[in-house]
């Protein structure tokens, strides 16, 4: 019972942005690339001189970040993956504003259109594989609306990667999880699984065949209708019969 008061007093600020900068300087003068593993926590206390509580909670800060993962056992490695930004910001934002679905959305058309051009652009090898492998897991969970919503949000994030710019996927990470915690608890009512699943294929078939044009069509089509669903789940909508957008129409696909 007396262990929390004394981490709870060991745990700095400054000391946990000290550990902070130190990997990062780490990082920056190439010490330590990605994939290498962290000094024990013993040992970076002693090097940084702080607290070993200072330096988890340092670590879990870049952690947050996606800089580091900690994989059970093994110690602390210096992430493989894309960086992640939090995306608590910018879902308190969202409440303390009222900031309208309908706006985030909008963000998301704009943000991720761009992304799938430059995924058909750039997309090559296994970050295309990536991208057929969760469309295919999207058809095989489309009675499962949990797993789906699963390989919704890593379809989104692997055509971000396959982009090919760390800052596009970083963004896309971030609204990605805002996109789940709303979906989460209403996923269930939806009953257009498949019709998404199509879409999120038509999406991958224009970035595997380099149609630029096509990948950020597809992409924006995809997200009117995804909002839609959405407020059809919520009940802000009266069910309607499903339909492609004009610009589809017109294009005669």
């Amino acid at each position: 019972m007396q262990d929390t008061p004394e981490v709870e007093r060991s745990v700095k600020p400054d000391a946990a942005e000290n550990v902070v900068a130190f990997v990062r300087d780490l990082i920056s003068s190439g010490d330590f690339k990605p994939g290498d593993r962290l000094p024990a926590e013993r040992e970076l206390a002693g090097r940084i001189g702080v607290s070993r509580p200072s330096v988890r909670a340092g670590l879990q800060a870049l952690a947050a970040m996606g800089v580091v993962e900690a994989r059970r056992g093994s110690g602390t490695y210096i992430s493989t993956g894309p960086p992640m930004l939090s995306s608590g910001p910018l879902q308190l934002l969202a409440i303390l504003h009222g900031i309208p679905r309908a706006q985030i959305f909008e963000a998301r058309r704009v943000l991720e259109g761009r992304t799938a051009r430059l995924a058909a652009e750039r997309a090559a090898g296994e970050a295309l594989t990536q991208v057929s492998e969760e469309v295919m897991g999207m058809f095989a969970s489309a009675d499962d609306a949990q797993e789906f919503l699963l390989h919704d949000i890593r379809f989104h994030r692997a055509v971000a990667r396959a982009s090919g710019n760390l800052v596009l996927t970083a963004l896309v990470e971030m609204v990605s999880a805002i996109f789940y915690e709303q979906r989460k608890e209403t996923a269930g009512r939806d009953r257009d699984r498949r019709i998404s699943a199509e879409q999120h294929r038509r999406i991958y078939q224009a970035i595997r065949d380099r149609d630029l044009d096509g990948a950020e069509r597809e992409m924006d089509s995809h997200l009117l209708l995804s909002l839609e669903r959405q407020e059809r789940e919520e009940g802000v909508l009266e069910p309607t019969p499903q339909k492609e957008p004009a610009a589809r129409r017109k294009k005669g696909h």
